[in-house]
């Protein structure tokens, strides 16, 4: 039986597109998992991981990590941040301009462990990148350094928070198998928030879906995003790159596409957003001319 590293149960209020919402969650997480909050913009997934982090306090609840109490609302314990054994990766990254790379590495573990550094530089592939500042650096180098430095400091729980909602779908996938191997080879059990299916079926070991503040469905990404069955439908799923007119442009795996909505279809959508669409597919028997037999 696995081991719960985190049990977590909280009430917080939050202010949605939609009006105030209560977020109002409980859940368990596995020591060494890796565990995908997932669901739409403004559900309460950064929230959430904000309070885990102790840079949001709930309302009421409580957080206990091991046999550890982080926050207790009826017994008033608040863990302060730099107490809590986590690493956060925030969406924009938050790397600071004036340091270098290696800097940002030194600066974050507590005790300054070169070969430890060493290690971190080579598994996410900026060692010849050491002495160059964030402002030198691609996007998805950017997003390498911000995970290398939040495992510089040893986390016991490391926070993701949608790091790679800003990359071109290629260099995406090239960081997910990253990701991935960072949270084997680092052993930390990892939270990460995404609205994008591929992504969550391709990380996740568990899944929790959070809709207007509570969580809707959990368990395998296989189950709570069954395989389509057979179909003359194509299926795809892409990113939103851009809404005008009531034309949404979309990104799958790399191809841009053009699709006609209406605004009801897409009220509720924003750019960045993952969304699941069909397009018919013909019968190729219809394709094919009928073929006189000779002498007819």
């Amino acid at each position: 039986m696995e081991e719960i590293l985190i049990d977590l149960q909280v009430r917080k209020k939050i202010h949605t597109n939609n009006g105030v919402e209560i977020l109002d969650v409980s859940l368990t997480i596995p020591e060494y998992g890796l565990v995908t909050l997932f669901g739409k913009s403004g559900t309460g997934k950064t929230t959430l991981l904000r309070i885990i982090a102790g840079l949001t306090q709930p309302d009421s609840g409580y957080i206990k990590v091991g046999t550890e109490t982080w926050y207790d609302g009826k017994k008033r314990i608040n863990i302060k941040p730099q107490q809590r054994n986590i690493g956060f990766v925030f969406q924009d990254y938050a790397l600071f301009p004036n340091m270098t790379v290696k800097e940002h590495l030194l600066y974050a573990s507590p005790q300054k462990e070169t070969r430890y550094i060493s290690e971190l530089l080579d598994v996410f592939h900026l060692k010849g990148l050491c002495n160059r500042k964030p402002g030198k650096l691609s996007g998805g180098q950017q997003q390498r350094l911000a995970v290398a430095r939040a495992l510089a400091r040893k986390p016991r729980i490391l926070l993701l928070d949608e790091p790679l909602s800003a990359l071109d779908s290629e260099t995406r996938q090239v960081l997910q198998k990253e990701l991935l191997q960072a949270h084997r080879d680092f052993h930390a059990t990892t939270i990460l928030v995404s609205h994008d299916i591929e992504e969550v079926s391709r990380l996740s070991d568990f899944v929790y879906v959070i809709g207007n503040g509570k969580i809707r469905k959990e368990g395998k990404p296989g189950d709570v995003f069954p395989k389509p069955e057979i179909t003359k439908e194509l299926q795809l799923v892409g990113i939103i790159t851009a809404i005008e007119d009531n034309i949404l442009t979309v990104s799958v795996n790399g191809t841009v596409m053009k699709i006609p909505s209406t605004v009801e279809e897409i009220k509720d959508l924003k750019i960045n957003d993952s969304i699941l669409f069909t397009s018919r597919i013909p019968d190729p028997k219809s394709q094919i001319p009928h073929l006189n037999s000779p002498g007819s």
